[in-house]
């Protein structure tokens, strides 16, 4: 398996941001790490070997990139406009910035679709970036998240913290929206376990499910046992069988 990694500096978050590469070619796929997470985690979890077939069969390249959730989903300690200020510079550090490396990367044209994947806060941050731009990115795998704003900062709400929740967004939005029609062509996975600490996520699972179908967006969500906990294991088992369906 090709392997790559970059440490390059983001005029936006005014800061090097690391990430690695996996593959040679094939679907572009950005993949969010868990909640205060490194670009390496995937890798050090057994997600990357889960998605190794894939990978070498040039089917899927898969860009791992750090978060800033430290300074945004996880800083209660901090004012909560600056928290919301920081996770929409990290949004645009991904959209106007890392973007274009991952085009270069792989070599696609700008505008062909990417893929979004994450687990936990990286399923989070999977899903918003689909939903916030469906121009750029048509594909999404999702494994037990946490999908409104409200979870992670309590009793206060504004502009970016509507825009930065999915169930919100999608509760919303106007059947007519333009967007509407773009998600009726991405390819949108998500699943969830019903064992130990999967119930906020699997009652969030339900609410985005609630919110695709009000719009008339298909999209495939599964529930899987009460067997499969909140945990590594889980998604080990769930990234396979959910890449055999979203990438043929």
């Amino acid at each position: 398996m090709k392997v790559e990694y970059y440490k390059e500096y983001s005029n936006i978050l005014r800061r090097d941001m690391e990430f690695k590469v996996y593959g040679h070619a094939g679907k572009p796929c950005i993949a969010f790490p868990d909640q205060n997470g490194r670009f390496y985690s995937y890798e050090d979890h057994g997600i990357i070997d889960s998605m190794s077939w894939y990978i070498e069969e040039g089917k899927i390249q898969v860009f791992c990139v750090d978060d800033i959730d430290r300074e945004s989903w996880s800083a209660t300690w901090m004012n909560p406009r600056d928290r919301m200020l920081h996770q929409e510079a990290y949004y645009n550090y991904i959209v106007d910035e890392f973007v274009k490396r991952v085009y270069e990367i792989n070599g696609l044209e700008d505008n062909s679709g990417i893929m979004t994947f994450g687990v936990s806060m990286g399923a989070y941050h999977a899903v918003n970036f689909l939903l916030r731009r469906p121009d750029i990115f048509d594909t999404v795998l999702a494994l037990s998240g946490i999908y409104h704003s409200g979870f992670f900062i309590k009793d206060y709400a504004d502009d970016l913290t509507f825009l930065n929740s999915p169930i919100d967004s999608l509760k919303c939005m106007a059947y007519d929206h333009p967007y509407v029609e773009l998600y009726k062509k991405c390819r949108i996975a998500v699943c969830v376990g019903q064992g130990d600490w999967e119930d906020d996520s699997l009652n969030d699972t339900r609410e985005l499910d609630f919110g695709f179908k009000r719009l008339g967006v298909p999209a495939l969500f599964d529930y899987w046992g009460y067997d499969k906990p909140h945990d590594w294991p889980s998604w080990l088992e769930q990234v396979p069988h959910f890449l055999y369906r979203i990438l043929d």
